[in-house]
């Protein structure tokens, strides 16, 4: 009977995928058998949407059968109980949380084998079978992103810099997933246009401007100190270096700041700033909302009716 018993053990931890949590591993794996890293993204024992994906997904033979000649599978777990993965392995994921910062749980990135991402997924419906055609056609990402580099690399002047433009775009990522993954691309595009006629080079500034002062305001909110959050918004509006739509959100988390404090009339005043700022801008809908919520709030009236699709 135990002989059984351990055979069936086997043979159930067989019918699964191979996953591994070594992330240096995985890339040598990776460039020895010409396969992609399938990167999961994971908070094993909490994410519901990641465990869902697991399950429906991921432990399916089918699974299984259809990535084993293409992928490389890593999982990066950032569980509650912290028991559930090694020290260095912990210290391995919080670190490759900074050179992939993704959005949220589950995120599944397909990287070549130096690890630069190409394409990113999350939770889809519909089983093994339905995932594995998304993957299949994410696939397809990477050719088109090497053969615009190669179309790029014969080009020179602002046409080079708009082609390596349009590539990074054909991803379909964030800004920050980009800029930590592709430098040598953004300084090839600033090379390529040093008058920056394409405007990349004043969009990334303001882009890694906005970073840093949402890292910095984060670190201030998790210490609760608010006071040197409100620091932080006055030093960013005052360096002028963020306008429009990215000053609108400046504003924004300063609301925030101050109506989660209780100071919701000071909230408002700011809300109202940020309307002038930009009465067309895309965020304005959103920021006029919210002052109507915080003068709801203020009259002691219900909260307002959610609109109608």
């Amino acid at each position: 009977m135990p002989v059984r018993i351990l055979c069936f053990a086997l043979c159930v931890s067989s019918s699964f995928a191979a996953w591994t949590s070594d992330f240096a591993a995985a890339k040598k794996q990776a460039a020895a058998e010409n396969k992609v890293l399938l990167i999961d993204f994971t908070g094993s024992d909490w994410c519901t949407w990641c465990i869902k994906l697991r399950k429906e997904v991921f432990e399916q033979e089918a699974f299984e059968a259809g990535v084993k000649d293409k992928f490389v599978l890593v999982e990066l777990d950032y569980p509650n109980d912290k028991s559930r993965v090694s020290g260095a392995v912990a210290a391995q994921n919080a670190e490759l949380l900074k050179r992939y910062p993704i959005k949220g749980y589950p995120s599944v990135l397909l990287c070549d084998a130096e690890g630069k991402p190409f394409a990113v997924a999350s939770y889809q419906a519909g089983g093994a079978e339905k995932y594995l055609e998304l993957l299949d056609g994410l696939l397809g990402k990477k050719a088109a992103r090497d053969e615009a580099l190669a179309d790029a690399a014969g080009k020179s002047g602002p046409d080079k810099a708009r082609a390596l433009i349009a590539m990074l775009e054909g991803l379909e990522m964030d800004s920050p997933m980009l800029l930590s993954n592709y430098p040598e691309v953004a300084d090839a595009i600033k090379q390529a246009d040093p008058a920056d006629e394409t405007g990349y080079a004043k969009k990334e500034a303001t882009e890694k401007a906005f970073a840093e002062f949402m890292a910095k305001l984060g670190e201030c909110r998790s210490k609760g100190d608010l006071d040197a959050a409100m620091k932080v918004v006055e030093d960013t509006l005052a360096a002028g270096v963020l306008q429009g739509e990215y000053r609108q959100q400046v504003y924004g988390h300063q609301a925030g700041t101050l109506a989660s404090s209780g100071k919701k009339d000071e909230a408002i005043v700011v809300l109202q700033k940020a309307v002038k700022e930009s009465p067309d801008g895309p965020r304005t809908k959103e920021l006029e909302d919210f002052i109507e919520i915080l003068e709801r709030e203020q009259a002691g009236l219900p909260p307002m009716a959610p609109e109608k699709k």
